[in-house]
């Protein structure tokens, strides 16, 4: 008679609990790491839509040669300052701020609003930037930095610089700190 043998393979309780030990240590340095990237994927995804909106409503106003708004539309349809809420583009032929349909005002393109929490401001009290067909700002002194700001974490804010000319930049880190900054080297924060 021939007997087989056969052996047990698998971890032992020891084994098990020192992968485990291993695993929570690799966690509980890797996470604070984890969700600063998430923030900052977060805020340059922010920037990156607020600064493919500001191509096309230049685009649109030098293209279609109307003037063309972006801004926070009120329920009233005029421009406010709340930023943070969702964004229309639309073109705005008489430049009042203001969507008027009934003289072929139609909107664009609308942008979400921001996670809530965080901040979007543009320049001291403007509520629209506006673009004339050259692709010039139509207002004078419309120029200003739209600030964006993630909420308890503002050393990862980050900005979008528009020109009088109608051009826009994004903020840098500059001298190298971690924190972006703005063309004059002055660091973006919201207020």
């Amino acid at each position: 008679m021939s007997y087989n043998t056969f052996k047990i393979v698998g971890f032992t309780l020891i084994e098990t609990l020192i992968t485990l030990a291993i695993l929570i240590s690799i966690a509980t340095v890797a996470l604070p790491s984890f969700a600063d990237l998430f923030i900052k994927i977060r805020v340059n995804n922010e920037i990156s839509a607020l600064h493919r909106l500001l191509l096309l409503t230049r685009n649109h106003a030098v293209n279609q040669e109307r003037f063309v708004t972006v801004c926070p539309l009120n329920k009233s349809g005029q421009c406010s300052n709340q930023w943070h809420e969702e964004l229309s583009v639309f073109y705005d032929d008489n430049k009042n701020k203001a969507l008027d349909p009934s003289s072929a005002e139609v909107i664009i393109k609308i942008k979400l609003a921001i996670k809530s929490g965080d901040k979007l401001q543009y320049a001291q009290g403007r509520t629209a930037l506006i673009y004339a067909p050259s692709g010039r700002l139509a207002v004078w002194g419309g120029n200003g930095t739209f600030r964006y700001c993630p909420k308890n974490h503002s050393n990862k804010s980050r900005g979008i610089i528009i020109s009088g000319a109608g051009r826009f930049y994004l903020s840098t880190d500059q001298n190298m700190d971690g924190t972006d900054e703005n063309r004059s080297g002055r660091m973006i924060h919201c207020n």
